[in-house]
């Protein structure tokens, strides 16, 4: 599943956007921008809509169990 995550740089008054082609691969983009002082506008999925980062963290983990085990 694809996300879109659309933040605000600090200073800035536009709205940027990137994706990411996993939840956990948007968990971590959105800690990254949190640590840089971004603004999370959103969070958007096609298949699930816009969610918060609560959600996201429940999407990550589902996505995380489902994986096979690599050995």
């Amino acid at each position: 599943m694809s996300y879109t995550i659309g933040f605000q740089a600090k200073n800035q008054k536009s709205v940027l956007a990137t994706e990411a082609a996993t939840a956990n691969q948007a968990v971590a983009i959105v800690a990254a921008l949190r640590q840089s002082a971004d603004e999370i506008k959103f969070i958007r999925s096609p298949q699930e809509g816009e969610m918060g980062i609560e959600m996201l963290l429940l999407l990550a983990k589902e996505e995380a169990e489902e994986m096979p085990q690599r050995a």
